[in-house]
């Protein structure tokens, strides 16, 4: 399978809370220029999981409009910032047993997105993340070991 750990675009620096902080006019161009990428490279997701913050929100709805899929944007509460990528590693593995093929997208936030790409690939080094980066890797069920296989940013293309 493939798992795409995307980063949510550029946020406003201060909200009334972390979780309501929402995408800048810089964001919602990031988030679209890596849609069009991944329109380009023909991918589809088989899922969408998404952290409850606005920004990762936006973002999503923004790479899923773009694609234009019917895939369902699936909100997972414990893909926060500082959340565990253990607990998504195993939640990627029991959900996608009988669909080792599959393609998916998570959209949340620093440190996790880097966490994630580490869990993944059992250690191995993880980029730092720019905003809408987006980290590809093909990732073995069966052995639960997955490789870093590309990373790109807003920034590259």
């Amino acid at each position: 399978m493939r798992i795409f750990v995307m980063r949510h675009g550029q946020a406003q620096a201060m909200a009334p809370s972390d979780k309501g902080r929402e995408l800048t006019a810089v964001g919602q161009r990031e988030a679209e220029v890596m849609a069009k990428k991944l329109v380009h490279q023909k991918e589809h997701f088989d899922a969408v999981f998404v952290s409850p913050y606005v920004r990762a929100q936006q973002t999503a709805k923004i790479v899923k409009n773009i694609l234009a899929t019917t895939t369902t944007l699936t909100t997972l509460e414990f893909i926060t910032p500082e959340d565990s990528a253990q607990q998504m590693h195993n939640y990627i593995d029991v959900t996608f047993i009988d669909n080792a093929q599959a393609n998916v997208l998570i959209v949340s936030h620093m440190p996790l997105v880097c966490y994630l790409v580490e869990e993944f690939t059992c250690g191995q080094h993880a980029p730092l993340f720019e905003t809408a980066s987006i980290a590809v890797i093909d990732y073995d069920i069966s052995t639960a070991k997955g490789q870093l296989v590309s990373h790109t940013t807003p920034n590259s293309l």
